[in-house]
């Protein structure tokens, strides 16, 4: 695979569960990604580029992220977003944290209006 894309989410709580939702659907339409089901908490082989999907709380719009400045200071909902967050910066301040994209889906936002805006951002990548 040229590319992979690391999805996280929360299955359990449900403004946290979109990413695990659409996975099926973007396997579909996009068979050329390899689609990875990670966990903050797990050890990570880095990829030269890191390409990850998740939920963002605070945004209205598939976002495309390119710095973790945007997210310094930001309110935490689970666990996951706690963990996800810390870990990058951690990676970013041991200078081991690879040129990356975060795909930034709304909390709570409709699966079937997304996955397209999804998609696209995905393709361009």
């Amino acid at each position: 695979m040229d590319k992979e894309v690391w999805i996280f989410g929360n299955p359990d709580y449900e403004p946290d569960a979109l990413p695990l939702k659409i996975l099926p659907a973007l396997q579909q339409q996009l068979p050329d990604l390899e689609f990875m089901i990670k966990d903050p908490n797990e050890d990570w082989d880095l990829p030269e580029r890191l390409i990850i999907l998740d939920t963002v709380q605070g945004i209205d719009h598939v976002t495309k992220f390119e710095s973790l400045e945007k997210f310094s200071g930001g309110s935490r909902t689970t666990m996951h977003d706690f963990d996800l967050g810390m870990k990058l910066q951690w990676l970013a301040k041991l200078k081991k944290l690879p040129p990356f994209v975060i795909i930034g889906i709304p909390m709570g936002a409709n699966e079937t209006e997304i996955l397209d805006e999804v998609v696209s951002r995905l393709k361009t990548l």
